[in-house]
């Protein structure tokens, strides 16, 4: 009995120790991002309107506000596609560059620790004004890019073909810009893959095609579905964004202060959802159909 009862005793104690650990951030938690999370929400379901004397007013309107961003704002669908077709483009170019670039760093016997951070460097530096400003400059672009032989070639293809190859030629630099964690993870992922198992499937054969679709891929498939998801949210992030530029635009609308945009900011979140989704299902682990 005693010694269940020290048992029960040290528990307790590692029970409140772990919890007094966890208390700043379940307070940071609670007051920066559950409760403006709730505000917003609040918000994009009311009418607010400024009193004389100080704070705002908040008169309960439904979903007043989402019914006039799909039948009264003309510049919702656009920027909406035009947000759509940057994230569903630029997600799989980037893990496709990474998942490359990655390999080829794990070939490299010495220096890796350079290139490595050569990589990740425009992770540190770029912050979101910075980006902003070098993409409305079209320093993402290369320059004078329709003036390459190459870059004519591809545009004279099927539209289903030349679309995504001109958007990696126009983004090549935004994707490398936007590849530096995404690298990382996949790197680490390389290197937890023994070595046994490359050396069995050349002595049985395999091609290195075949031996990265039956060994590297399916090892790496967990980094990837991470890697995916950081992307979508990365790029979702930008305040270059189409829908978030319209989120910015409508924050001090005098009509309808801070209401439509936390109704857009809501809207822009579904979409991030759905489309995380959408990754989750593509790139998720698939169980193999074991026959009886």
């Amino acid at each position: 009995m005693k010694k269940r009862t020290k048992e029960t005793t040290l528990r307790t104690q590692n029970a409140l120790t772990g919890l007094a650990f966890l208390t700043p951030w379940i307070i940071g938690l609670a007051v920066f991002t559950l409760y403006p999370i709730g505000y917003s929400m609040m918000m994009s379901v009311s009418n607010l309107e400024f009193k004389i004397s100080g704070g705002i007013q908040a008169t309960f309107a439904g979903m007043d506000m989402y019914r006039k961003i799909f039948t009264e704002d003309a510049n919702f669908i656009p920027a909406l596609l035009n947000t759509l077709k940057f994230i569903a483009f630029s997600t799989p170019m980037i893990l496709v560059s990474s998942v490359i670039l990655a390999m080829l760093l794990n070939k490299v016997p010495k220096g890796r620790g350079f290139f490595r951070a050569l990589f990740f460097f425009p992770v540190v530096v770029i912050s979101g004004p910075v980006m902003s400003k070098l993409i409305g400059n079209d320093a993402t672009m290369l320059i004078q890019a329709g003036d390459y032989g190459v870059y004519q070639v591809i545009k004279s293809l099927p539209e289903i073909i030349s679309t995504p190859l001109l958007y990696v030629f126009d983004n090549v630099v935004l994707i490398l810009w936007y590849s530096g964690v995404q690298i990382l993870i996949i790197l680490a992922g390389l290197q937890k893959i023994n070595k046994p198992i490359y050396e069995a499937a050349s002595i049985d054969g395999a091609s290195g095609w075949q031996i990265f679709w039956k060994i590297t891929f399916p090892h790496l498939r967990p980094m990837i579905l991470l890697c995916g998801i950081y992307t979508v949210v990365d790029l979702a992030a930008m305040p270059s964004t189409a829908l978030a530029k319209l989120v910015s635009d409508n924050v001090e609308r005098t009509d309808m202060m801070y209401s439509y945009s936390a109704a857009l900011s809501w809207l822009y979140t579904l979409v991030v959802l759905i489309m995380l989704g959408v990754v989750f299902l593509l790139l998720k682990e698939r169980k193999e159909k074991q026959d009886d």
